[in-house]
Formats: structure tokens, C-alpha cells, sequence
């Protein structure tokens, strides 16, 4: 099995970005947690602040991988690009969050991604991707 983690803009600074809402892990320290909890499924990172390459990396692995889990940041609340991107591949998409953004500004609370994703998960922390891996392990 092969999972696609794609991290979105200023995702980069998991770990020192606002402890007190994104806590004090990076995301490469969480990425080996995960790969040690789910040896059997090879997980490729992918994180950058440009909206393009997100796209791009979707076309790229969106035929191929037998899931894809996103959290595009800021993007999920703006990008129609990347929704459009997610509605034209084939390989089921899960939308995460680390902080409830039910919880936070009003301008949060939309996602132009879930439509075209199976779940959204939101509010977990970095264990909102653990629960994503979950998911896919049993469906």
C-alpha cells in the first residue's frame, strides 16, 4: 500500500508555528512515528507553500497511490485549484486538519476541498493523520 501525505503552506513550521495550536512536534518527527506504527505501507511526504506544485503533486500521484491525505493550510479555505485537482483524480483523498478549525475564525469553518474528499478529519493534532492512515488500512 502506498499513502501520499501532501502538507500545504507554512506546514513546513509544524513544531515552533504556534505551539499552543499546532503543538511542539515537526512533522518530520511525527512522519517517523508513523512509518514505525504502519511498516507495511510506504508513505511519501510531500509539503510545499505553493499552491501549483500541490496541484502538481496530486496530478502525480492521484492514479497511482491507494490514498492520498491532505492538509493544504490556508489553501483549503481559498483554492479551487487544488479542489478541481482532488474532483479529477482517482485515488480517494482524506482532508485533514491538526487544529478543530470549527473552533477557530469564522473563515475556517469552509473547506472547498471536502466535497470532493471521503472524510475530513480536523482537531486531532498530528494524530488527525494517524486516524487518516487508519482509514485506509481498513478500507
Amino acid at each position: 500500500m502506498k499513502i501520499q501525505i501532501i502538507n500545504g503552506p507554512n506546514l513546513n513550521l509544524l513544531g515552533t508555528r504556534e505551539p499552543d495550536i499546532y503543538g511542539n512536534t515537526s512533522f518530520d518527527e511525527y512522519l517517523k512515528k508513523l512509518q514505525s506504527s504502519f511498516p507495511s505501507i510506504t508513505l511519501d511526504y510531500y509539503q510545499s507553500n505553493s499552491e501549483g506544485d500541490i496541484v502538481d503533486k496530486l496530478h502525480q500521484t492521484g492514479f497511482d497511490y491507494n490514498g492520498i491525505i491532505i492538509n493544504a493550510g490556508a489553501y483549503t479555505h481559498t483554492s479551487l485549484a487544488i479542489a478541481d485537482a482532488i474532483a479529477s483524480i482517482e485515488t480517494p483523498v482524506i482532508e485533514v486538519h491538526v487544529s478543530n478549525v470549527y473552533t477557530r475564525e469564522a473563515f475556517r469553518h469552509h473547506s472547498f476541498l471536502a466535497r470532493s474528499c471521503v472524510g475530513v478529519i480536523a482537531g486531532f493534532g498530528l494524530e488527525s493523520y494517524r486516524l487518516g492512515l487508519e482509514f485506509f488500512t481498513k478500507h
